[in-house]
């Protein structure tokens, strides 16, 4: 075949496609009709189909939604039964249209239907999507406006309630997450990204050696890559001072090191959580603004106020939460960041604010040790026991 009857070939396929797909909708449909599912007990049609063909039940539900579509838009369905339109427009068109208000005139929904038919003539189903969201400012604009930002009110509400974030360690010194989050969100992360990740930033090439070059090559990046490499630099450079604050003290991360690893040593790093780092990260972080450094054997601030002061300083908390690792009562496994410092001597007695003097405790636990029905015991490892007065 010619170059010129290969492409027209590929294009009459692909109306014959179209067409049998339509054949098949209505079959489909049909198939609801008498009840075919009932043959081998099947559920449903599509999941009678799905075993029926071999296809997954993902591509068969697909399918009868795409009939059913097809059942409530006959101008759809004889556009696909042409050849004019393919099925994964006419799924778009479909489901465009069913977001339409309920009470839309019948004479708009057809106007409707037919604009977006004609638009699938030069648009394909990406592009559908988007027009078709915006279809009633084509052919109603004296409601589209009233229409969408109902639309946009309902579609934010639930996208809020529907925002989460996931992230767990994979053993390996690695964090691996997902999430969800409204539109705009996700747009200002990827836009933040997308800066770190800029062709002329550091970030976005590596360096591979050429065999018959000893100048390094830069080489750019694949994309998943680039914004993985952004969004730790994101993160690495977040000031902890504009965050609100955790347990007191600013969201940091404290990275506890002796003198030796911050000047050239190789013992790792301790982080507040317990987790280990090289040293030459510990080095690199140190001057970061999310970071504090606790050096073993070097300066430090002063972090015994005595009366001073009747609330722990920031540096009292951070030294706490190294020392604790978070509360200390027994058998509670609430972090630092969660947790309360309190006063072993109360400060309304003339206790002292003084770190050897304080404690951390969960919410929970600082409720019970101020509770006159508990009395407590401080056992040598510092961790409280309660036990209620009899």
């Amino acid at each position: 075949m010619s170059q010129a009857a290969t492409a027209q070939t590929l294009v009459e396929v692909s109306r014959a496609e179209a067409r049998l797909v339509e054949v098949r909708s209505q079959l489909l449909s049909h198939a609801e009709t008498v009840a075919v599912a009932e043959t081998n007990a099947s559920p449903s049609v599509a999941v009678w189909h799905s075993n029926a063909t071999g296809s997954t039940k993902r591509e068969s539900f697909r399918q009868v939604r795409l009939a059913a579509g097809l059942d409530r838009y006959e101008l759809v369905r004889e556009a696909l039964g042409r050849g004019d339109v393919i099925a994964e427009q006419a799924s778009v068109i479909c489901t465009a249209l069913d977001e339409l208000p309920d009470d839309l005139d019948a004479a708009v929904l057809e106007q409707a239907t037919k604009a977006l038919v004609t638009f699938a003539e030069v648009h394909d189903a990406k592009a559908l999507r988007v027009l078709g969201r915006r279809i009633l400012e084509v052919v109603a604009p004296e409601v589209a406006e009233a229409w969408e930002a109902e639309q946009l009110e309902k579609e934010e509400r639930e996208a809020e309630k529907s925002a989460v974030f996931r992230m767990r360690e994979d053993g390996h010194g690695r964090i691996k997450g997902s999430f969800t989050v409204p539109l705009l969100a996700g747009q200002m992360l990827e836009r933040a990204l997308l800066a770190f990740a800029a062709p002329k930033h550091q970030i976005a090439t590596r360096e591979a050696e050429e065999e018959q070059s000893e100048a390094p090559v830069p080489v750019r990046r694949p994309t998943a890559q680039r914004l993985g490499a952004a969004f730790v630099e994101l993160v690495e450079r977040l000031d902890p001072h504009d965050l609100p604050k955790a347990g007191g003290v600013n969201a940091t991360v404290v990275v506890t090191m002796t003198l030796d690893s911050l000047k050239d040593g190789l013992v790792a790093a301790t982080l507040d959580t317990g987790d280990r780092i090289s040293a030459a990260t510990a080095r690199r972080l140190a001057c970061e603004a999310g970071v504090v450094p606790v050096v073993l054997g070097g300066k430090s601030q002063p972090l015994d106020v005595g009366r001073a002061k009747r609330y722990f300083t920031s540096g009292q908390r951070i030294a706490m939460g190294i020392r604790d690792g978070g509360c200390t009562a027994k058998g509670c496994d609430a972090p630092p960041a969660m947790c309360h410092a309190h006063h072993d001597d109360p400060w309304s007695c003339h206790g002292h604010t003084d770190l050897d003097r304080g404690r951390l405790l969960c919410p929970f636990h600082h409720r019970r040790i101020h509770d006159p029905e508990y009395e407590v015991d401080v056992g040598a490892d510092n961790q409280v026991t309660f036990h209620r007065r009899t």
